[in-house]
Parts: C-alpha cells; sequence; structure tokens
C-alpha cells in the first residue's frame, strides 16, 4: 500500500517522541518500582511493619484509605510477576520471598473467616490481616477468583468487590486455574481430578462467551447496572496470556480482534477525564476501572493505564513471532483509528503494511506510558490513582499493585514471554452445562428488643427455617457488624438454639 510522504513524516516523529519518552521513563522507573514493591513484602520490607513473611500489604497507608491489609488477588498478582522474574531468569535471589508467599498462603487457607473456612467458601474471602488472623469488617465477599478446594466452578463479586454477579475477569481467571489444575493432577496421577477439572473449565470457557456484547466489547459484570465498559476486562486479557494460542478470541488473547475491539471500546469512555480533552483518539489517554465510577471522585488509575499499554505489548509479541496481523470486520475501529484507510486482510511481516500497522501500535502502547509518566512524581512513587482533573497522586500511596503492573508492562514491551498455561487449541462447548444449585432456604427474622434508657438493654432474634435444615444434624450461627453479634467473627459467632424448631433463636 503506498502511504502518502507526510504522513509518514508524522508517523515517525510521533514514533521517536513517544518511544523516547516510554524508553527513558522505564529506565529509571523499574528499579524504583521493583524496591518499593518489595518494601511492602513482609516481614523485612521497609514499610510492610508488621506484616508476617511472605505477607503482601496492599499499601502502608493506614487512614484514607487503610489499605494495610492483604489482598489475596493483589497478592497473587504481585508474586505472578516476581515468579515470572524468578523463572526467566531475571532476579533468581527472589526464591525465599517466593517461599515464603507459599507459605504464608498455606496458613491463610485454613484461617476461618466471614465468607466460611476452607472447606465451605472461606477460599473465597478477599483479603485477611498483615498478622494472618480473618478480617471480620463488612466487605463485598466472597470473591472466587481463588476457586474452591475442589476447584469447582462458581460465581462471586466482581474483581473490585463492588457487583455480587458473574464477572468476566473472575471467570476468566477461574477457566486458567482449572486448566493448570487439570495439568497438575495429570502429572501426580490423578485422572479422576484431572477429568473433573477440564470439565468445569470446558463449562467456564463456554460461559465465558456469553460476555460478548455485538456492539463490540465484554460485559465486565452481568449486574451493577453500569455499561460493562471495564478495566476487568483489559486485565483479564493480559492475565491470562497465552502467546501459544495466538490471538484466539474464545480465551480473549490480547491480539484477537474481540480484545481489540473492547480495548477501543474502553479507552475511549474516559474522554469524560478532564486531563484527556484535546488529546487526539489515537494516542494514550488516561483510564481508570470504569466511567460511572465515583471511589475518591472516580479517577484515573496507573495500574489500568499501562494494562493497556501491556495489552498491546503482548499483541505485538504475537505478531511479530508468527509474522502476521490479522485486521478482521470486528477489530477493524481499532486498526483504522491509528493507520486511517486501513482495510480488512492479512498483512504478514514481509510487507510495508505489516510495518506500518505493528509501529503504530507500538506508538500508541508507549503513549499510555508517556501518560503515567507525565503524572509519576519524581520520587517515582505510585499511588493507587491521579486525579481526573489535574493528575495529582490520590488515595492510597505506595500501591504494590500499582508498582507490579509497571514491571509486567515493561517486561512485556521487552518480548518476555510468560509460560503457556494451555490456552492453545481449546474448543468451545456447543452447549453450556447448567451447574448444581446451592440449597436454600426461607428464613424470616424476628427482632425483639427491650429499650431503657442510654440503649438497648438486650436483643431477642429468632430464625424461622422452613425446610431445608434437620435440627438434630445441622447448627445455624449468626454474626454481623455489631459488637453484640461478635463483629463479623465466625469463630465467636453465636450459636442458634433450635429448641422451638423450626424457630432459632438467641438472646444477645
Amino acid at each position: 500500500m503506498w502511504w502518502p510522504a507526510f504522513l509518514l513524516s508524522l508517523v515517525t516523529t510521533r514514533v521517536f517522541g513517544q518511544s523516547s519518552t516510554a524508553d527513558a521513563y522505564f529506565a529509571s522507573e523499574t528499579p524504583i518500582a521493583k524496591a518499593k514493591l518489595l518494601a511492602n513484602i513482609g516481614s523485612d520490607g521497609s514499610d510492610a511493619h508488621g506484616a508476617k513473611p511472605g505477607i503482601v500489604i496492599a499499601s502502608p497507608s493506614t487512614s484514607d484509605p487503610d489499605y494495610l491489609y492483604t489482598w489475596t488477588r493483589d497478592s497473587a498478582l504481585v508474586f505472578q510477576s516476581l515468579i515470572d522474574q524468578f523463572t526467566h531468569g531475571q532476579d533468581t535471589t527472589l526464591r525465599p520471598s517466593i517461599e515464603n508467599y507459599i507459605a504464608a498462603q498455606t496458613i491463610l487457607q485454613q484461617v476461618s473467616n466471614p465468607s466460611g473456612n476452607v472447606s465451605t467458601g472461606g477460599l473465597g474471602e478477599p483479603k485477611f490481616n498483615i498478622d494472618l488472623t480473618a478480617f471480620t469488617g463488612s466487605w463485598g465477599r466472597p470473591q472466587r477468583g481463588a476457586l474452591t478446594s475442589e476447584m469447582t466452578f462458581s460465581g462471586p463479586f466482581d474483581l473490585w468487590e463492588e457487583v455480587s454477579s458473574s464477572s468476566f475477569f473472575t471467570t476468566a481467571v477461574q477457566h486458567r486455574a482449572l486448566r493448570q489444575g487439570a495439568t497438575l493432577a495429570t502429572a501426580l496421577g490423578q485422572t479422576s481430578s484431572a477429568d473433573t477439572y477440564t470439565a468445569e473449565a470446558d463449562n467456564a470457557l463456554c460461559f465465558l462467551q456469553s460476555y460478548w456484547n455485538p456492539s463490540g466489547y465484554m460485559t465486565a459484570n452481568t449486574g451493577g447496572g453500569r455499561s460493562g465498559k471495564d478495566a476487568n476486562t483489559v486485565l483479564t486479557s493480559i492475565h491470562t496470556f497465552d502467546a501459544a494460542a495466538g490471538c484466539d478470541a474464545t480465551t480473549f488473547q490480547p491480539c484477537s480482534d474481540r480484545a481489540l475491539s473492547n480495548l477501543l471500546s474502553y479507552i475511549q469512555s474516559f474522554d469524560i477525564y478532564a486531563i484527556n480533552n484535546g488529546i487526539p483518539s489515537n494516542q494514550g489517554r488516561a483510564t481508570g476501572r470504569y466511567s460511572e465510577d465515583v471511589y475518591y471522585g472516580g479517577n484515573p488509575w496507573y495500574l489500568t493505564t499501562l494494562a493497556v499499554a501491556e495489552q498491546l505489548y503482548d499483541a505485538l509479541i504475537v505478531w511479530n513471532t508468527t509474522g502476521s496481523l490479522d485486521i478482521t470486520a470486528v477489530s477493524l475501529p481499532f486498526f483504522t483509528n491509528l493507520v486511517p484507510g486501513i482495510t480488512v486482510g492479512t498483512y504478514t511481516s514481509g510487507s510495508s503494511t505489516f510495518g506500518t500497522l505493528t509501529s503504530a501500535v507500538k506508538t500508541y502502547a508507549d503513549s499510555f506510558v508517556g501518560i503515567v509518566a507525565k503524572y509519576t512524581p519524581a520520587d517515582g512513587s505510585l499511588s493507587e490513582q491521579f486525579t481526573r482533573d489535574n493528575g495529582t497522586p490520590t488515595s492510597a500511596r505506595d500501591l504494590t499493585w500499582s508498582y507490579a503492573a509497571l514491571l509486567t508492562a515493561n517486561n512485556a514491551r521487552n518480548g518476555v514471554t510468560p509460560a503457556s498455561w494451555g490456552a492453545e487449541g481449546l474448543v468451545v462447548p456447543t452447549v453450556c452445562r447448567e451447574g448444581p444449585k446451592p440449597p436454600t432456604v426461607a428464613v424470616t427474622l424476628n427482632v425483639d428488643a427491650t429499650t431503657v434508657l442510654g440503649g438497648m438493654q438486650g436483643f431477642l432474634f429468632s430464625f424461622s427455617v422452613f425446610g431445608g435444615l434437620n435440627s438434630d444434624a445441622e447448627n445455624i450461627y449468626l454474626t454481623g457488624s455489631a459488637s453484640a453479634l461478635q463483629n463479623w467473627s465466625p469463630d465467636n459467632a453465636l450459636l442458634l438454639s433450635a429448641a422451638s424448631y423450626p424457630t432459632w433463636s438467641s438472646k444477645c
């Protein structure tokens, strides 16, 4: 294809500007990010005071907001970045930290918490105290991005612990976990378990397809009343990246037509930010969780803006490895935003158009890094967010996940490819299998209270339970946010009496 000389000149100038900014930023920020990430890991991290060995604190911030907790999801993503550095030989000194993390998770998985114990849903608990005890405050739980101990597929709160519904991110990472679990079970000779995990994985993959919106994006959650355009989907693409799967759309690989179409829709939803005003559509801009976000004013996040760049770097890894780039009707809007006039087709590495396309994508990716660089303080610290009006860092300081996002984006830009997890050649079942329904019972709560001067003297709670429970074989415990209800502590929950079955009661 013939390209006008003036257009080539503009592209060349922009490529140099964006690439040099990204080069310089990654060179200076990567060692800072790694040092600050390690500082947030107990017990010897300089900012992880009170954290047990192997525990990742979300942030040293103890107020506005208090993030001095360990999130199961954040910790796993952080350590995945360190494990990748270790396995690729980038830093072999990380092994003791990795072993400490494994030991800490072994303990946490046995800690009873408001979501249950290890066999009744406790693995879905989102966060814990940094001393390896249960967090018993009110929270969006459970979150089963990690599966049950039997590795069965189920639905929880979303990635952000706000919406109780099926979540694209959760379904996708469950699918990956089940595939890896099947591989491990096979290696251990547990063929029956491997077959079960594979069957569950097939069904998860089938269900994963239902999130696609024909308008050109993945609906992040089935509930919540929002548009569905959410960083949840971009994070899904980069955290289930498997270069061996190529540009497979069924597993939402970064270079697939659906993932690229979704990425464009997601990016465009943040034209609402003042700091994005005047930025051309073919250049990077700040992105956040979702456009309807109101948390701390609903701002851009460092990690979500870096995730956009990382998805594009991952896509480039596959295109450059295979020497081929496909543009379909689904992905065409993404590419025409970068290279006007481009058409549907297959472009190979021997063509000038392939070089033009990949160069444009690289420049586009680097421009998102440029946004992060612009709003990074001089000391290199990365908070959770930066304000939508002027880019001032806000919310939790030194967010560990922000630093991990910087490290993984840099690795992707350098062509570091994560190990395959088995996404290649998967076939979506024709019909999704409906999972078993959990048992339910009808419950009526009656509260009798005697009021005295100065407050409540006592409460008498009674539950009327109809069917589904056997008073001789089952127990009901009650806990809640009030101190009289033991502050969400499963260990100290009130045992209700079945003396007047089917009414269960307790006085507190």
